[in-house]
């Protein structure tokens, strides 16, 4: 599958496929293996968030949930188009710094302690939960979805930053990708599990009740647009349809 968009790609350059999906739906171990198996890079929005400083600014100039990462307005795409242009230009001896962001400590790592890749790969895979994400009408964001919206953003401001963004330099950025894998989930109800089992793996134990309630609280702030691409609001040139234990159901392109 990847194989084929990678063909169908530009021949006088890395082709760069983006590849989407909700938490835990598996996007980022595909990104991963295919860029292994085809001599190519992975990048993640999870490693070019802004940094936590970055993120305070914009918590205090919009709305104070942008502190948290995650929503599109919370990345630094700067960093990701500066970084696909060094990888596309590279040449066999060059040594292009990957952005790598520490979820511990919530913030990115210094340039120092970035990985490097060698090279020019053969493929560039950007791997993100919300790539392709159609924004949503405006009358449709003034109903909160959820106990996050309606307690922390009674007044939408924040929503519609999000969706804001999404539909502007987020867009664009899928505009710009030669071909988009969207990963479809059975449901937001499964997102939960997938995200919980991701943390239980992390982990090496069962989640506590109060740790599966700490994990849903906090993918409220990734759910209306995670519905939205679900029914169908994602620009995708394929379409995999998943079951609740991650497998191909169909596959539409």
């Amino acid at each position: 599958m990847v194989g084929r968009l990678i063909a169908a790609g530009p021949q006088d350059r890395p082709p760069v496929i983006g590849v989407a999906g909700s938490q835990g739906s598996g996007k980022t171990t595909l990104a991963r293996k295919a860029a292994e198996a085809f001599g190519g890079v992975q990048l993640s929005l999870d490693d070019i968030y802004l940094t936590r400083g970055e993120r305070a600014d914009l918590a205090l100039d919009i709305h104070p949930l942008f502190a948290t990462r995650g929503p599109p307005g919370t990345h630094d795409l700067g960093l990701l188009e500066r970084t696909i242009i060094a990888l596309s230009n590279a040449d066999p001896d060059s040594e292009t710094p990957l952005p790598v962001f520490d979820k511990l400590t919530d913030d990115r790592l210094s340039e120092d302690d970035w990985s490097r890749f060698r090279g020019r790969p053969r493929v560039i895979l950007i791997d993100g939960w919300c790539l392709g994400a159609l924004p949503e009408a405006a009358d449709a964001l003034a109903t909160p979805l959820n106990i996050l919206e309606r307690k922390q953003d009674p007044d939408a401001v924040w929503r519609k930053a999000v969706n804001d963004a999404a539909g502007a330099r987020y867009l664009a950025l899928a505009d710009r990708l030669d071909a988009r894998l969207y990963l479809r989930a059975p449901g937001f109800d499964t997102v939960l599990d997938w995200r919980c089992e991701q943390e239980e793996s992390l982990r090496g134990r069962p989640l506590t009740p109060e740790e599966r309630h700490g994990i849903a609280d906090f993918i409220q702030y990734f759910e209306r647009l995670t519905r939205r691409m679900i029914d169908g609001g994602v620009r995708a040139d394929v379409i995999v349809q998943l079951d609740r234990n991650r497998l191909p159901v169909t596959i539409t392109s």
